[in-house]
C-alpha cells in the first residue's frame, strides 16, 4: 500500500496527518493529536478525515477490510470537562473502595468527636498535614523545626518550615472561613494562597502556564490559559462543590472529581497542589463526613506519589476516572485507620498525663492547663497565659513544675524559652514515619 496523507484546518493550527503503510502507525499533528490506525496490511484503505467537537478521526470509507482498528487519543490539550464527568463511577472496584473508606472515615470521627475536646487535634493534626503536602512538592524539613518557627518570634528560620508554618496558617483560615459561612467559595482559596505564597494577587492572568513532567521535562498538561477561562472553569468548580444544582454522587466519590478539576484548572501562579489538597479535607468536611478537618490525605499521597501523578495525568490522557477514583479513595481509607491510631494514641496519652497530673501536681491541675499541653506540643509561658486566662508569674511557675515532673522539657533559645511535651512529639514522629502501621 503506498503511503497516503491529508491536511486538515483546525481551529487557529494546521493539523498534519501522515498515514503509514504499517498496522499501528503513528499519525503526529501540530495540533497536539496522536492517532493510532490499525489496518488489514494486504489492503489499500482509502479514509477520510472527521471533525467532531474539536477531536481529529480517521473513519475509513472501504468496506471491505475486516482488521481494522482506528483510535484517537488527545495528547497534551486536555479539555477541562462539564461537572460532573461523563463517566461511570459507580462501577465494582469504585463502589468496593468507597464501603472501605465511608468505614474508615466514620470510626475516625467518630473516635474524634469523643475526645473531651477535639478542637486540640487541630494544630498538631494541621502540621501533620502541612508537612506531608509540602513534601510532595519537595518542600522538605522538619516537624520541630516548624514547631520552633512557631514557638519562637523573630525566629530566622529555614524557609522551607516558614512555607509550611504558612500552609497550616491556610488551613485554618480557611476553616475558619467554612464555619463562619458553610460554604467553600472561590474568595476563600484566593485568601488561601494569598496566605500560603505572601502574595496579593489571585487566579493566574497571562498565557503561557504548562505543567511538565518533572524528570523528563515534557509538557504534560496545557492548563486554561485565558484569565476568563480561568475565571469560568473556578465558578463551575465552586458550584459543583456546593451542590448547585444537586449532584447524587456519593462526597468521596465527589471530593475526588473536585481535587482532579482543580488540579487540572491550575488556577494559581503557584501553590496549586498544596491549596487542592487543603480543599480536600475541607470538602470531606462541607459534605459533613468530618466534624473537623482532622484527616491528614496527604500523607497517603506522598507515599504513592509516582501513583498519583501518573492518575491524574491518566485522567487527561485516557479518560481513566475509574482508576483515580478508586486511587483516592484508597488513600482516604489508608490515612483515615492511620490518623485514627494517631488519635488513639493522643486520646490514651491524655488520659495518662489527666491522671498523673491529678496525683503528682494536683495544686495546679486544670482541663485547660491539659489541653494547653496537647493543643501546643511546643508551648510557652504566654500561651499558658492566654489559655488559663492567668498571669504570667503563675504561667511560668505550672510550666516549671511540669518540667520538674517530666510531663515537658524545657529549652532555651537565645533568651527565649519553650517547653517541649516531648511523649507527644515521639507519637507524631512514629506515626507519620509509619512505625505505627
Amino acid at each position: 500500500m503506498g503511503l497516503a496523507w491529508g491536511v486538515v484546518y483546525h481551529g487557529e493550527g494546521e493539523a498534519i496527518c501522515k498515514l503509514f503503510n504499517h498496522m499501528g502507525a503513528d499519525m503526529y499533528t501540530k495540533a497536539g493529536f496522536c492517532i493510532h490506525i490499525g489496518v488489514d496490511m494486504y489492503r489499500k484503505v482509502a479514509f477520510c478525515i472527521h471533525i467532531e467537537r474539536k477531536c481529529i478521526k480517521f473513519v475509513s470509507m472501504t468496506k471491505t477490510v475486516t482488521e481494522k482498528v482506528v483510535m484517537t487519543e488527545r495528547v497534551g490539550k486536555y479539555e477541562i470537562p462539564l461537572l460532573p464527568p461523563q463517566a461511570d463511577l459507580k462501577t465494582t472496584p469504585v463502589m468496593d473502595a468507597l464501603v472501605d473508606a465511608r468505614g474508615a472515615l466514620g470510626d475516625l470521627n467518630g473516635r474524634a468527636i469523643s475526645l473531651p475536646n477535639p478542637t486540640i487535634l487541630l494544630n498538631t493534626l494541621f502540621l501533620q498535614e502541612a508537612l506531608a503536602s509540602s513534601e510532595i512538592e519537595n518542600i522538605v524539613t522538619t516537624q520541630d523545626e516548624v514547631f520552633r518557627v512557631e514557638v519562637l518570634p523573630g525566629k530566622r528560620g529555614a524557609v522551607e518550615a516558614k512555607e509550611v508554618a504558612r500552609y497550616r496558617e491556610a488551613m485554618q483560615l480557611g476553616y475558619n472561613a467554612w464555619k463562619k459561612n458553610r460554604f467553600i467559595s472561590e474568595n476563600m482559596l484566593i485568601d488561601m494562597f494569598r496566605l500560603l505564597k505572601q502574595r496579593e494577587d489571585g487566579y493566574r492572568k497571562t498565557s503561557g502556564t504548562v505543567i511538565r513532567n518533572e524528570r523528563t521535562g515534557e509538557t504534560v498538561h496545557t492548563p486554561p490559559q485565558s484569565e476568563r477561562e480561568v475565571v469560568e472553569h473556578m465558578r463551575s468548580l465552586e458550584r459543583f462543590i456546593n451542590d448547585d444544582p444537586p449532584c447524587n454522587l456519593n462526597p468521596l466519590v465527589k471530593m475526588a472529581i473536585i481535587h482532579h478539576q482543580f488540579e487540572s484548572i491550575h488556577p494559581f501562579p503557584d501553590g496549586n497542589g498544596r491549596i487542592g489538597r487543603i480543599l480536600n479535607v475541607l470538602y470531606l468536611t462541607h459534605a459533613g463526613l468530618l466534624d473537623s478537618p482532622i484527616l491528614y490525605l496527604s500523607r497517603a499521597i506522598n507515599r504513592t506519589k509516582s501513583d498519583y501523578y501518573r492518575l491524574l495525568q491518566a485522567v487527561r490522557n485516557e479518560g481513566a476516572w475509574e482508576e483515580w477514583v478508586v486511587y483516592m479513595l484508597k488513600s482516604v481509607t489508608a490515612t483515615a485507620r492511620n490518623t485514627l491510631e494517631l488519635v488513639e494514641g493522643i486520646r490514651n496519652l491524655m488520659a495518662e498525663y489527666k491522671n498523673r497530673m491529678r496525683d503528682e501536681l494536683p495544686k495546679i491541675y486544670s482541663q485547660d492547663l491539659l489541653n494547653n499541653l496537647f493543643r501546643h506540643p511546643y508551648t510557652r509561658i504566654e500561651y499558658v497565659e492566654k489559655d488559663l486566662k492567668t498571669s504570667r508569674q503563675t504561667a511560668r511557675k505550672y510550666l516549671k513544675q511540669l518540667a520538674e515532673r517530666g510531663f515537658v522539657k524545657e529549652s532555651k533559645e537565645g533568651r527565649n524559652n519553650y517547653y517541649v511535651n516531648t511523649r507527644l512529639t515521639d507519637l507524631l514522629l512514629s506515626v507519620s514515619s509509619g512505625d505505627g502501621d
